[in-house]
């Protein structure tokens, strides 16, 4: 029986299988590969000249580079969507976000808030806050208008991201809950003479105390020189904190204070987690 014409095979095939086999041609051995050419050449789908080798790819156009406003929507989305090890920090965001939101679909200034509009939705109001303790906590996700939100975000997501991992997403939240009651309890005992506050930024001072403790309690997490580098970023954005609000009348530090302190406590008490005492071992 005479062995079966490989011009006869190649004329069976279709064109994408011709293709595919000159295009990969180094793959097989060089018969096939100048067979499938010369089948495409006879069927005038590439040009006699070219040589019976392996077709070139065409070249790859490269992608065009994204817009401004894409790379700012793939930043915007990156930090306020949850992620394996990111899921708190978007939530109070998210929270927060909202609870502005639905301020402003009632009527509320979105720049610049009645005080009797912040009382409505919750501040710490030193006549009320004595019989409704609540305002210690909801006072912690009103704000007064839209800079003092973005303001406030802007650092809750700084450190979200570069405490969640580190401190744990359950103490995270359970600091910025706490802390931020604390900042509240201290501002309403501290300002005597009367005081109509909001904001969440006893709670994110909460954040950094519960940070710096948790870096003291666990220094073998980091190297030293990242453990030190870790402690003087962290140390500079809070004295800076602190600064800006010396100086700006309207600036709440004493809630900031509460907060820090009950985020340095909560922070020393916690015993390491699992997954703590795993890195440290």
């Amino acid at each position: 029986m005479s062995a079966p014409d490989p011009a006869a095979l190649f004329a069976q095939k279709t064109d994408a299988e011709l293709l595919y086999l000159a295009q990969h041609a180094h793959q097989y051995p060089p018969v096939v590969g100048q067979a499938a050419v010369r089948e495409l050449q006879r069927r005038e789908l590439i040009p006699d000249e070219l040589p019976a080798g392996p077709v070139p790819r065409p070249a790859e156009v490269p992608a065009p580079e994204p817009s401004a406003g894409t790379l700012a929507w793939r930043a915007l989305r990156g930090v306020s969507w949850p992620r394996p090890g990111y899921r708190v920090t978007p939530l109070l965001l998210w929270l927060n976000v909202l609870v502005y939101l639905a301020m402003v679909a009632t009527g509320v200034h979105a720049w610049q808030p009645a005080g009797a509009d912040l009382v409505r939705w919750g501040s710490n109001f030193s006549p009320l806050t004595p019989t409704q303790p609540w305002r210690l906590l909801t006072s912690c996700f009103v704000h007064g208008g839209a800079a003092h939100l973005l303001l406030n975000m802007a650092s809750l997501v700084f450190l979200g991201l570069l405490a969640e991992g580190f401190v744990g997403g359950r103490r995270l939240v359970v600091g910025y809950l706490l802390s931020g009651v604390g900042g509240s309890l201290l501002s309403w005992y501290w300002h005597s003479q009367g005081l109509n506050s909001v904001g969440a930024s006893g709670a994110i001072f909460g954040w950094y105390g519960l940070l710096l403790a948790t870096l003291v309690r666990r220094p073998a997490t980091f190297t030293r020189t990242g453990r030190y580098t870790m402690l003087l970023f962290v140390f500079y954005l809070l004295a800076s904190s602190l600064a800006g609000g010396l100086q700006a009348h309207t600036t709440d530090n004493a809630a900031h204070v509460g907060g820090l302190l009950t985020g340095s406590l909560l922070g020393l008490l916690a015993s390491p987690s699992a997954s703590s005492r795993q890195n440290m071992e």
